[in-house]
């Protein structure tokens, strides 16, 4: 569990004696004799202890002709001799004249008691290290927590954070991450909510495992909308989740019935290039089917997986006609099959279609992308809208319009902006009242970064009132008062006045977060705008009236 570069060599050395030179004449093969390892060195003895007797294996340990250091003792109780063996071996080194024993192996070795369940054997290593003066850090601590926990000894182990705690040793995201597994193993859901605010508080940054230990726990819970909330926000403070952790997540969707998450989860593996491992694939594609969610996604990014599944069977009898056929026919295919209403085998024929370049009819992509909004099936919808993107073929606004509504529905936000982009470049305008309602959905859905790309991409004329408004409040949802001001700034020195409807949302933003000096001042501008009887003026500032007349304190 330590790290130990400090105890590395820059080149492997010979623990074998040299021959005196003049002892006999010099020989070509003595000269190119290969050099002997430490690894080497560490398999030999572990060797030795797991084959022989002890008295054997301590004779034989006494004759080898090497230093021995606490680096290489430490790396054989690493290979996990025999745990009898390992004990005796430990208490042979400390004799060895010039050796001692440091925290490093220590600790490795109350490891090995720990794994086999003797916390009594383990309690006594404890209890030498504190006899002998020996350093106790964070990782050692972490290590006595742990095994006490799987032992069921929960009460202990807090026991000893607290011991950690009053012995004024530095706590690492690793022993705060490990405190929380332990915590939430138990149903301590306070405290381990406790410990994390306690982590935030003292500038340990969480890690991927911290992360995955929280929305693992949300979702055994049955609250994926929660885990994925969080999904979202570490990826936004900088933490990419890696391939363990989106194992660990999709398995849990999927023993609890979670469809919409495990598609949100395949969606960000895509994006990053990730998979699952094959017996999560399979659950996966279990938990799709009994929710009557479609699997063309999870294939899509596993398509070196070859699983047996009856729903395939027609889908992959249309594409091999599709692909020996011209485009008339695969359009006819298709709409056969939207006739039919067999949205899975439509699925399934045009990832076919779309991995040979087979061109088809907008209409055609229409129709299916309507189907599938009119189903609440994103990933349908999406198959049809990536395939008009890699094909270059452009839709009617109202399809775009469908696509993002379904996809605000199913919270896929990322996947709201690339519908957006594609939109703008086919020259389609979302128009101020929509761009307003998106922008604010994004807000309330705490996805500010998204809002901000959406208000980006809007034409000049569209950056008004009603839109930057739409923008503060989405900073003000997300609790990020100060980008809030911080655009209402930027609206005023680009010219564009505020209407009624802004300075409700400043108000209602500042006094939610207690921030009373503030909302008095922009209460008073308030005023003196209703003083003047102001009317509504242009379409953008009745739009921004009308959108934000609910949110004044």
């Amino acid at each position: 569990m330590h790290s130990l570069h400090q105890y590395r060599h820059n080149r492997p050395f010979n623990p074998l004696s040299r021959k005196n030179s003049n002892s006999m004449k010099p020989v070509k093969k003595e000269v190119t004799d290969p050099k002997v390892y430490t690894r080497d060195i560490v398999w030999k003895i572990y060797r030795i202890l797991k084959y022989s007797t002890w008295d054997s294996a301590r004779e034989e340990l006494e004759k080898l002709p090497i230093r021995w250091d606490s680096f290489t003792v430490n790396q054989v109780l690493k290979t996990h001799p025999p745990m009898e063996k390992a004990w005796l071996f430990f208490n042979w080194a400390s004799r060895l004249r010039g050796f001692k024993h440091d925290q490093y192996t220590y600790t490795t070795m109350l490891d090995i008691f720990g794994e086999a369940g003797r916390i009594s054997s383990m309690k006594h290593v404890f209890q030498q290290m504190q006899e002998k003066g020996i350093k106790i850090d964070s990782v050692t601590y972490t290590s006595l927590m742990h095994w006490l926990s799987n032992s069921g000894n929960i009460d202990e182990a807090i026991k000893i954070w607290e011991e950690m705690k009053s012995q004024g040793c530095s706590r690492t995201v690793v022993s705060y991450t490990a405190y929380m597994k332990i915590l939430f193993n138990h149903d301590r859901l306070k405290e381990a909510t406790d410990v994390f605010k306690e982590m935030l508080q003292s500038e340990c940054p969480p890690n991927c495992y911290t992360y995955t230990i929280l929305m693992e726990h949300l979702i055994k819970s049955e609250k994926c909308e929660e885990a994925l909330e969080i999904f979202e926000q570490m990826q936004e403070a900088g933490v990419q989740p890696d391939k363990a952790a989106c194992n660990i997540l999709i398995q849990n969707c999927s023993k609890v019935g979670g469809p919409t998450a495990i598609n949100r989860i395949l969606h960000y593996m895509k994006e990053n290039r990730l998979v699952l491992r094959h017996p999560v694939f399979v659950e996966a594609l279990e938990a799709l089917k009994c929710g009557g969610e479609s699997d063309a996604l999870l294939r899509q990014v596993h398509p070196h997986f070859s699983v047996d599944c009856n729903l395939r069977k027609e889908a992959n009898d249309y594409t091999k006609v599709a692909t020996d056929s011209s485009s008339d026919i695969d359009e006819r295919l298709l709409f056969d099959l939207l006739k039919k209403g067999n949205l899975l085998a439509i699925d399934h024929l045009l990832l076919g279609i779309a991995d040979k370049k087979i061109p088809l009819n907008h209409e055609i992509l229409s129709s299916i992308i309507d189907v599938n909004c009119s189903q609440c099936r994103p990933d349908g919808a999406l198959l049809a809208f990536d395939y008009s993107v890699k094909m270059g073929i452009s839709m009617k606004r109202s399809k775009y319009l469908a696509l993002i509504g379904l996809m605000i529905r199913s919270n896929l936000f990322s996947r709201i902006l690339e519908v957006v982009e594609v939109m703008s470049k086919a020259g389609h305008s979302l128009e101020i009242y929509l761009a307003s309602l998106i922008i604010y959905r994004l807000g309330r859905a705490r996805q500010p970064t998204f809002a901000a790309k959406i208000f980006n991409i809007l034409r000049d004329n569209h950056k008004c009132t009603a839109t930057y408004t739409a923008l503060i409040s989405a900073y003000f949802s997300a609790g990020r008062v100060n980008k809030a001001l911080g655009i209402f700034k930027i609206m005023r020195e680009e010219g564009v006045s505020p209407a009624l409807g802004t300075y409700n949302v400043l108000l209602g933003g500042l006094e939610r977060k207690g921030r009373s000096s503030e909302a008095d001042f922009f209460r008073k501008e308030r005023k003196r705008l209703v003083a003047k009887h102001y009317p509504q003026g242009s379409a953008c500032e009745k739009i921004c009236n009308l959108l934000f007349a609910g949110d004044s304190c």
